[in-house]
């Protein structure tokens, strides 16, 4: 009789080279969308070229606040889960809406 514990698959430890490759994926998928709305507001909104890089360091700094407060808790703040915050691009089409109204927005 074996005295080996059966782990779950959904528990399993997968080897670093997979884990390392799912990971980098994570963290493109993530990048690529906290760069491009960034610079679509800021095309759309006609800002300096400087402005959007202030909008991208922004954009990045508060989606690695935000993973941070996420991954590692805060009291009952977080999930502790290893995961990346990101932005979404749900806000886009308001914000362009706003910023196509000069009066208003």
């Amino acid at each position: 009789m074996s005295t080996q514990a059966v782990v779950h698959p959904v528990d399993e430890v997968l080897p670093f080279p997979l884990l390392f490759v799912l990971g980098l994926q994570h963290v493109l998928v993530m990048y690529a969308n906290a760069v491009a709305v960034p610079l679509i507001l800021g095309g759309a909104l006609h800002l300096p070229k400087e402005q959007i890089a202030m909008l991208i360091n922004a954009d990045l700094f508060a989606c690695g606040i935000a993973t941070l407060i996420q991954t590692i808790g805060f009291g009952p703040v977080g999930i502790r889960l290893p995961i990346i915050m990101g932005v979404t691009a749900v806000a886009i089409s308001p914000m362009l809406a706003m910023a196509a109204m000069p009066g208003w927005g």
